[in-house]
């Protein structure tokens, strides 16, 4: 790796000017020598075919890691050790090469990110602040690798911050927008991500940049839009760890909208692509759950945790043995959350979302009230917003828990997603303040957005419509639209004005 220690490292391709017209596919120019010849004593000797026409070398894992770090693309796992055990060796020897810091530090926060393992945060950090004290002026890649840092972390403030420190210093850069992207979702500022969403698509087309869009229009609302860009990211993408990821990608957004045979036939593709994509493996579980094969989804789970012990994980891993009535084997999943919410807080990360999820219906309602406080306080969003809401609810704190569900789920605010969860926890709410027209229709919104949404909630749900019974006459003259939507003014059945708007309306990936 000699000579791959002493190149440079390797920067993320300048963007197409906004006007171009160029395909989205990927361009390879086909260089050839043109009339390769030597004279020799005034002989002119052609070279041999064979050697005008040969393909230069395909790069080595270094090479193919670094090119993905630096333009945010998925890389392979071997090829990320790879590359992360070339820039050590190589700054031990040049200490001041503010680039391969860079470099090393967003590595280790790629590293970090797919193996869950937030013990890589803190050395990340140290790497990409060295970068920035050896070259404090103009430092755009260090700035990008602080901002995939914060996002990692779950702090999108800093996130915003280092992201928007970057775009100041180079606009057209394309590589810094989806970290903005991240960063305003976790934020909840809609108007940001937008805005955000479109320069990049101005900037950048490939399958990267709409699987990225893809995301983004989940996030707004816009269901069958963010589907069909996934599907197309998954089908152009340049390598089997890319093309994994997106079909990953592609089966949450599938298990999101309840269709549990193509999730699972998505997440089955991703791990045949790449076994290393962990995550598919947990998805794996939801989707065998939801067809009944517990058998499996138990082993799917085991193996998920194994691979990538997330929290969240463990959370859904646990609710299902306490739907199996193992109360023991629950509680060791549960004990396992904890455990692994401290080991993150370790590193950095940021786990108050499923704690507090976890606390509010098994552990210590008020400790997540007042865990969710803080998470409010400190960046919002509308998953914030309805894991508050549904901690208040459960210490009997109904009111204010019926503002952050409503403001979870209201279209003003951001909540366009339609989230099972989040209709279930607003129907619950209301139940309890007696609205029993708003809850029934939220409750029946929640089995309709995905009928398989969580082992242990579902059944509540459809004994809270049961108990609630059909509408009453005096219910029917107040049924506005924006009960029926949630707050958002349209119908739950319905798509948005939007969201059913002509492709024309939509940012094109």
């Amino acid at each position: 790796m000699e000579i791959e220690e002493q190149r440079p490292a390797a920067q993320p391709q300048e963007p197409e000017p906004s006007g171009s017209r160029f395909s989205p596919f990927a361009k390879w120019a086909l260089i050839s020598a043109a009339a390769g010849c030597v004279v020799l004593g005034g002989v002119l000797v052609l070279l041999p075919s064979a050697e005008r026409d040969a393909a230069p070398p395909a790069p080595g894992p270094v090479a193919r890691a670094q090119t993905a770090v630096g333009a945010g693309v998925p890389a392979s796992l071997p090829d990320l050790a790879a590359l992360i055990g070339d820039r050590e060796a190589h700054l031990r020897a040049h200490p001041r090469d503010d680039r391969s810091w860079a470099v090393l530090g967003t590595a280790y926060v790629e590293q970090g990110r797919r193996t869950a393992t937030p013990a890589y945060y803190p050395k990340a950090e140290q790497a990409l602040r060295t970068s920035l004290k050896a070259r404090p002026k103009g430092n755009v890649e260090a700035l990008e690798g602080l901002a995939a840092l914060a996002n990692a972390r779950g702090d999108f403030r800093a996130g915003k911050k280092w992201g928007e420190a970057a775009v100041k210093l180079a606009p057209k850069r394309w590589t810094t927008y989806p970290l903005l992207l991240d960063a305003y979702t976790g934020l909840g500022d809609y108007k940001a991500t937008r805005k955000a969403l479109d320069k990049l698509l101005e900037l950048r087309s490939g399958p990267t940049v709409t699987a990225r869009a893809a995301r983004a229009y989940w996030d707004l609302g816009w269901r069958e839009d963010a589907a069909a860009a996934v599907a197309d990211a998954a089908a152009r993408a340049a390598t089997p760890t890319e093309q994994a990821a997106f079909l990953q990608q592609a089966g949450e957004l599938a298990w999101e909208r309840g269709d549990r045979e193509q999730s699972l036939g998505y997440y089955e593709r991703a791990l045949r692509t790449d076994p290393d994509e962990h995550s598919a493996l947990a998805g794996q579980g939801r989707a065998l759950v939801a067809l009944g094969r517990t058998s499996e989804a138990l082993r799917a789970y085991q193996t998920a945790l194994a691979k990538r012990p997330e929290p969240r994980y463990a959370l859904e891993l646990g609710e299902l043995y306490e739907k199996l009535g193992v109360d023991g084997a629950a509680r060791v999943q549960y004990d396992l959350l904890r455990e692994r919410v401290r080991e993150e807080a370790a590193g950095g990360a940021d786990d108050a979302l499923v704690l507090g999820l976890f606390e509010a219906d098994h552990g210590d309602p008020a400790a997540a009230v007042q865990l969710l406080r803080t998470e409010w306080k400190r960046h919002g969003g509308i998953a914030v917003a309805d894991a508050l809401g549904w901690a208040l609810h459960r210490v009997g704190e109904h009111e204010e828990a019926l503002k952050f569900a409503t403001r979870a789920m209201d279209k003003e605010h951001g909540g366009a997603v339609r989230s099972a969860l989040y209709a279930y926890h607003r129907g619950q709410i209301e139940r309890a303040l007696e609205q029993y027209g708003p809850a029934r229709r939220h409750l029946a919104e929640a089995l309709r957005i995905n009928p398989y949404f969580s082992p242990l909630l579902v059944p509540q749900a459809e004994a809270g419509l049961e108990a609630l019974g059909e509408p009453s006459a005096e219910e029917g003259p107040g049924e506005s639209a924006e009960e029926e939507s949630g707050g958002s003014g349209e119908s739950a059945d319905e798509p948005s004005e939007e969201a059913s708007a002509e492709p024309s309306e939509k940012p094109s990936t």
